[in-house]
């Protein structure tokens, strides 16, 4: 078993029969599960046991799903290497001595040692598919609204959704059909648009004979070259089953990183306001008064990468530079999706790999986070846009896995499921 990647291991078991019966199930630990610790991988939370189930983990259980454990993860969701988790870092199993990636990398670890059959992660800028690129398995990022993000601890909620990750993509894809659809308790969700008879998992058919798939040329750009040529090898593989690649252009990428990084800070230091030692999680043990009481808990319940993307979301909310950063990063949101459906209405699927690197050895970028906010290059894009993306294993380089990442227009995410399973 590779080190750390349960916080809690306390089974649940799900109903008796169902379409997930005898399946095991990791869950990222910023999802609630009702009597079951949920951390968020905080000090803030270390003690904290939710009253109520996630949406999603209602469903795992009718589905008659076995939830083993609650995955180890970044803090709060905030982290790329799954090295921000204050109940310390997950080896990855499939590249010991490298960071599994983050934040969702106790889900994908458990995958990929096989301590769960499948598991679900969140994805705010790459969270599901960065693990499963560095881990080697398969992970889906859901269109924004096909799945409920009620009871999932909020980062920055007009980004995350939630996502399954499996050991092929079909195993992916049934893990999917059990959690998408419509909930009455988050108005952003939407009905499966499926066909009657349909399922997620049925497409996972590997047929993409004439399936057209546009490389955006920026996503290649500055990647590791090990990567780009198992990238490429992949995409050789696709087109001896008869798919046709030509290359696009995303322009508005170049701006991307930035404008993720001012909004989803921003919506942090909105959400985790509400961490004041008063009504739930760390409370510190401080004379004084609220407000002495209030910040102390703040500096012992939060770790440093919290602190710094609440110091910077704050700043960039405080009067007079609001529409300096913010107002210019939701511009920009609007400029990468409307890059992106021009790009797709010349492809069926965009081809890129899902990081630009291989995994990092463990502590390599801890101490340089804008490393580590630049390796979400080619994954953030896809979060602005609210599309879906899956990342599948391309294959290695110098022995360590490379994800091929697939992006398809919004709530089409059979045709990504199809072209995926050609090569897991």
């Amino acid at each position: 078993m590779s080190e750390n990647i349960y916080i809690t291991e306390e089974r649940i078991e799900g109903a008796d029969d169902g379409p997930l019966s005898g399946t095991t199930v990791a869950v990222k630990d910023n999802i609630s599960t009702e009597g079951v610790r949920t951390t968020c991988g905080s000090e803030m939370l270390a003690e904290y046991v939710p009253p109520y189930d996630a949406t999603v983990v209602s469903r795992l259980k009718e589905a008659g799903a076995t939830i083993v454990g609650k995955a180890n993860m970044d803090e709060f969701g905030m982290g790329t290497t799954n090295e921000t988790s204050h109940f310390g870092s997950v080896d990855n199993p499939a590249a010991p001595g490298r960071v599994p990636g983050g934040s969702s990398g106790g889900s994908a670890a458990a995958v990929a040692a096989g301590e769960a059959d499948v598991a679900l992660g969140s994805d705010t800028g790459g969270s599901v598919r960065c693990p499963a690129a560095f881990c080697g398995v398969v992970g889906i990022k859901p269109t924004y609204g096909l799945v409920s993000r009620y009871g999932l601890v909020a980062y920055a909620n007009s980004l995350e959704q939630i996502g399954p990750f499996g050991e092929t993509v079909e195993d992916a894809a049934q893990l999917l059909d059990v959690i998408a659809g419509d909930d009455d308790r988050d108005a952003t969700t939407r009905e499966t648009p499926l066909e009657e008879g349909e399922t997620y998992a049925d497409a996972a058919t590997g047929d993409v004979d004439g399936l057209q798939i546009g490389v955006p040329t920026e996503l290649l750009e500055g990647a590791d070259e090990g990567v780009v040529e198992t990238f490429w090898d992949a995409i050789a593989e696709l087109e001896d089953r008869g798919a046709e690649y030509h290359e696009v252009s995303l322009p508005s990428v170049e701006h991307a990183v930035e404008a993720y990084y001012v909004i989803a800070m921003s919506e942090a230091s909105s959400n985790l306001a509400r961490f004041d030692g008063v009504r739930y999680g760390h409370s510190a043990d401080a004379e004084g008064n609220w407000n002495e009481t209030f910040a102390r808990t703040r500096e012992e319940g939060f770790g440093d990468e919290v602190k710094r993307r609440i110091l910077l979301g704050t700043y960039a909310l405080s009067a007079g530079y609001h529409d300096k950063y913010y107002k210019k990063a939701q511009d920009a949101r609007a400029w990468v999706k409307q890059d992106f459906d021009e790009a797709l209405s010349e492809a069926d699927v965009l081809a890129s790999p899902t990081m630009p690197v291989p995994p990092f050895e463990l502590g390599e970028s801890l101490d340089d986070p804008l490393q580590m906010y630049l390796a979400d290059a080619n994954t953030v894009p896809v979060n602005l846009a609210d599309l879906p993306a899956i990342s599948v294993p391309a294959g290695e380089t110098d022995g360590l896995p490379v994800g091929l990442q697939l992006v398809g227009p919004a709530f089409g995410e059979r045709r990504l499921i199809r072209a995926a399973s050609a090569l897991a």
